[in-house]
C-alpha cells in the first residue's frame, strides 16, 4: 500500500492512503503541539487493534458476543536496548465462554498480521528518487535473478516475460500498481489483489497454481479492464471528457435518435434488434451513455466485427455497459490467447447459469482421473483436512462444453460454494475452478457461504445469477447434490497442439457457438500496446436481462446527476421538482446516491453514505415540508444502515419535528434536556435543519465540476491517462 506523507506546520505530519488521512504529531516535551499521537504510538496501537480484529472475527463467526471481552497491550522496554521490546497482549474473557473457544480466541490473536510482519522482520529500503511516480512497478514482485522461462498451458509466452511486458505497459501509462494482499491457504492455490496506488478503485484479483501465475493473471485482468473501460463503467467522466474529440475510443461514432426518439438505423443489426428490441419499446434515449451524459451529442456507439461475415456493427456503449459487465473481455500475449480466455469465460458463465437455474445434478470426476493432476489434488485434500468436504464435478453437460466445477461444503455453517472454471484443457479448467474457489479468501471467509435450498424460485431469480457472476456467492439447489446425475461423466479435451494451440482452441470454441446458431461480435483493442479483445454473444453472454435497458438502465443518472451535484444552489422550485422526480421514479429508497448518479464519493463522508431516502428527507427539511420529513425520518430510523453519528442526528431531528408538528409541545420546554442527550453541536444542527438555518447538514457543496470529490477525481485522472494514450495512437493512425 502506498502511503504519501505531507509535511504540515511545526512537527505535524499527514499520511494519506486510500480514502483516509492520518495526522501525527509529537508531544509538547519534544517540541510538538501534542495535537495527535506520534508515529510510534500509531505503530503500537496497530498491533493491539489487529489482535482485537482477529478476536472479533473469531467471535462473529461463532455468534459469541464481545460485549464483555476486554483486550489490552503493553510494551515492555529492555532498559539496556530500547529497540528490544516485548509486546504483552492480555485478553479478559467472560466466565461462560467454553474452554474450546478460550483457546480459539488466543489462537486467533496469534494470527495478527501486524505481529507476524514484525516477527518476520520486514526489510526497509531507503532511497532517493527523482519522481515518486517513476519506477511505477517497483511494488510488484521482485524480479528473479535467474533467467527462468516458466511456460503454463494457455500462455504463448513464459510467465516471467508476460509479467515484464504487462508491467512495462502499465508503467508507460503512468500507473503505479501495488500488491495489496497475497493468499496461499492450501498448496498450489495462489491469489492476490492488485490496485492502482493513485486510484485504488481500479483493482483486480489474480489466481493461479503459483505466485507468478497469479500475478500474471492479475496484471492481465488489469490491462483487460483498462482496455474495455470496465474500471470506469458506471461513472461520470466529467465535462471535459464528455466534450472531447472522443469519449471512449477514437473510432467511436455518435448517432442521434430519430423522430419520436426512434432508434437510429446505424446501430445494431437485425439479429441484435430482435433480441434487444423484441417488443418495440427500446428508444434512442435509453441508449445515451451515462459516462458522458452528453444527450445533445447522441448515442455513443462502438464498432464490433460480426464474425459470420466480417461486417462492422455499431453497439451503443450504454447497451454493453448495462448488460454484459466484464463478461467476454480479456488481454493476452497474442490475440488468439485473449480470444481463448474470452470464449472460455463466456462458456463458464453461460453453462454455470444453465446448470444452476436448471437445478442439474452433475457427475463426479472419478478418482483415477483426479489422480492425473496431483498438484490440484493436493489443494483439494488440504481443504478436506481443514474440514471442508469438496465435490469435483464435470460441468461439460456430456462433453459439449469445456467447463468444470469444484464445490465446497462448510459443515460448520451449512453453506456451499460452487466454483466453475473453463478452458479447452480439462486440467486448466479444473485448476481454474479450484483457484477461483479460494481467490482472496481465508478459511474464515468460507463461513459466509449461502445455504442450498429446494426453493426453485430462489435459484432462478435473476439477481441470483448476478451474485454467482460477481463472486460465486449465489444460492444453489439441493438437487445439485443428488447422486443421480443428469449427465454421464466425459473426460473431454478441446485443447490444441503445438505452437498454434491457442489459435486452434479459439477456432474450436468459436465453432461450438457457431453450432449453437449464435452470432459473435468482436472488438480488438491495442491502443496501449497490449493485445486485448471483447467478444459479445447476444442472447448468451449477457449478465443482466435485456429488459434492464428499459426498466433499470444506468443512464437514469441523467435525470438526477446535475441537480444532486448542484443541490446547495437549487431554489425551492428546483428542489421541489427534484424530490418529485425521485418519488415518481419509484427507485428503491435505499439505493445509494453513489450508484444512482455515478459519482464515487468518499465512503467516510455523509455523501458516501447518502441514500435516496435520506436525500428526500433533507430536501423536505429544506422546503420545510414537515409532515413529509417526519415520515421520512421515521423510515430512516427504523431501517437505518448509516453511521451511529448520522443516526443520532436524525434522532434529534425527529424529536424537533415532533415539537414542530404538535401544537401542545414547545421546544423551549425540552431543549435543555435535548442538549444533554444529543450535545450542543448535534442539537443546533437538528434545530437549524428544521427551522431552515441549516441546509443539507453534512453534505459539502459540490457541482458538475466535481470540486472536493477527491476519490472521484482520482478515478477520472486514471481514465485520462488511458484516454491520452488512445488519443496519441489515434493521431498517429490518422
Amino acid at each position: 500500500m502506498e502511503i504519501k506523507v505531507n509535511f504540515l506546520d511545526n512537527l505535524r505530519l499527514e499520511a494519506k492512503f486510500d480514502d483516509f488521512t492520518v495526522v501525527a504529531d509529537q508531544p509538547i516535551r519534544y517540541k510538538g503541539d501534542g495535537s495527535a499521537p506520534g508515529p510510534f504510538d500509531y505503530f503500537l496501537a496497530s498491533s493491539a487493534l489487529c489482535a482485537a480484529y482477529f478476536v472479533k472475527l473469531y467471535c462473529s463467526t461463532r455468534n459469541i458476543p464481545t460485549d464483555n471481552i476486554r483486550l489490552s497491550q503493553n510494551n515492555i522496554v529492555d532498559p539496556e536496548n530500547r529497540y528490544n521490546q516485548i509486546f504483552k497482549i492480555q485478553v479478559e474473557l467472560p466466565a461462560d465462554i467454553s474452554d474450546k473457544d478460550r483457546q480459539g480466541i488466543l489462537r486467533s490473536i496469534d494470527r495478527c498480521t501486524v505481529k507476524k510482519v514484525v516477527q518476520a522482520g520486514p526489510e526497509f529500503v531507503i532511497e532517493e528518487v527523482d519522481n515518486l511516480d517513476a519506477d511505477a512497478q517497483a511494488l510488484l514482485m521482485p524480479a528473479s535473478s535467474s533467467q527462468a522461462s516458466t511456460y503454463i498451458a494457455g500462455k504463448d509466452l513464459p510467465l516471467e516475460q508476460t509479467i515484464a511486458n504487462m508491467s512495462a505497459i502499465l508503467a508507460d501509462l503512468g500507473m503505479k500498481i501495488e500488491i495489496a494482499s497475497w493468499r496461499n491457504i492450501v498448496p498450489n492455490v495462489w491469489s492476490l489483489h492488485i490496485r492502482d496506488a493513485h486510484s485504488p478503485m481500479c483493482f483486480t484479483n489474480g489466481k493461479g497454481a503459483t505466485k507468478e501465475a497469479a500475478l500474471a493473471s492479475a496484471l492481465g485482468e488489469f490491462i483487460e479492464r483498462l482496455n474495455c473501460n470496465f474500471f470506469y463503467n458506471d461513472q461520470f467522466w466529467g465535462e471535459d471528457i464528455a466534450n472531447a474529440a472522443f469519449v471512449h475510443y477514437p473510432d467511436e461514432r455518435w448517432f442521434k435518435p430519430g423522430r419520436k426518439d426512434a432508434l437510429p438505423p446505424e446501430i445494431l443489426d437485425e439479429h441484435c434488434l430482435k433480441i434487444y428490441n423484441r417488443d418495440g419499446e427500446l428508444r434512442g434515449s435509453h441508449l445515451i451513455d451515462t459516462n458522458s451524459g452528453n444527450e445533445e451529442r447522441g448515442i455513443c456507439s462502438l464498432p464490433y466485427v460480426r464474425r459470420s461475415d466480417g461486417e462492422v456493427v455499431y453497439f451503443p456503449s450504454n447497451l454493453i455497459e448495462n448488460l454484459f459487465l466484464s463478461n467476454g473481455m480479456s488481454a493476452g500475449n497474442t490475440l488468439a490467447e485473449a480470444q481463448v480466455q474470452c470464449l472460455s469465460e463466456i462458456f463458464e458463465r453461460a453453462v454455470k447459469r444453465e446448470i444452476i437455474e436448471g437445478e442439474f445434478a452433475l457427475p463426479d470426476v472419478p478418482a483415477d482421473v483426479l489422480a492425473k493432476y496431483p498438484s490440484i489434488l493436493a489443494g483439494i485434500q488440504a481443504l478436506e483436512e481443514q474440514g471442508f468436504p469438496v465435490l469435483v464435478k464435470d460441468a461439460s453437460l456430456g462433453g459439449e462444453f469445456p467447463v468444470m466445477c469444484v464445490t465446497l461444503m462448510n459443515p460448520r455453517t451449512g453453506g456451499v460454494f460452487a466454483s466453475f472454471g473453463a478452458h479447452p484443457s480439462l486440467e486448466v479448467a479444473l485448476e481454474r475452478s479450484l483457484t477461483e474457489l479460494l481467490q482472496g479468501r481465508s478459511f474464515e471467509g468460507l463461513n459466509d457461504l449461502p445455504q442450498p435450498t429446494f426453493e426453485g424460485h430462489a435459484v432462478t431469480e435473476p439477481n441470483n445469477f448476478v451474485e454467482h457472476f460477481i463472486d460465486s456467492s449465489g444460492v444453489v439447489s439441493w438437487r445439485f447434490f443428488s447422486s443421480k446425475s443428469d449427465y454421464e461423466f466425459v473426460e473431454w479435451d478441446f485443447s490444441g497442439q503445438g505452437e498454434n494451440s491457442n489459435a486452434q482452441e479459439a477456432e474450436t470454441l468459436f465453432g461450438i457457438l457457431d453450432g449453437m446458431g449464435k452470432q459473435m461480435y468482436m472488438a480488438v483493442y491495442e491502443h496501449i500496446g497490449a493485445k486485448a479483445c471483447r467478444i459479445l454473444v447476444p442472447d448468451y453472454s449477457e449478465i443482466y436481462p435485456a429488459d434492464d435497458l428499459i426498466w433499470d438502465n444506468t443512464n437514469k443518472a441523467l435525470f438526477f446527476r446535475a441537480d444532486i451535484l448542484n443541490l446547495h444552489r437549487l431554489d425551492e422550485e428546483e428542489l421541489q421538482a427534484l424530490v418529485e422526480r425521485l418519488v415518481e421514479s419509484e427507485l428503491d429508497d435505499y439505493t445509494d446516491i453513489t450508484s444512482l448518479i455515478g459519482i464515487e464519493f468518499d465512503d467516510n463522508t455523509a455523501w458516501g453514505q447518502l441514500t435516496i431516502l435520506e436525500l428526500k428527507l433533507l430536501i423536505y427539511l429544506a422546503l420545510q415540508q414537515y409532515e413529509e420529513a417526519k415520515e421520512a425520518v421515521e423510515m430512516f430510523l427504523q431501517y437505518n444502515d448509516n453511521t451511529v453519528e448520522r443516526g443520532l442526528f436524525y434522532q434529534a431531528v425527529n424529536v424537533v419535528l415532533e415539537m414542530k408538528l404538535d401544537e401542545d409541545l414547545e421546544l423551549e420546554d425540552y431543549e435543555a434536556n435535548f442538549r444533554r442527550m444529543f450535545g450542543n453541536e448535534r442539537t443546533d444542527a437538528a434545530i437549524g435543519s428544521v427551522d431552515g438555518t441549516v441546509r443539507f447538514f453534512g453534505l459539502t457543496p459540490t457541482s458538475m465540476k466535481l470540486e472536493g470529490l477527491d476519490r472521484h477525481l482520482r478515478l477520472i485522472d486514471s481514465y485520462k491517462k488511458l484516454h491520452s494514450a488512445r488519443a496519441s495512437v489515434g493521431a498517429i493512425s490518422r
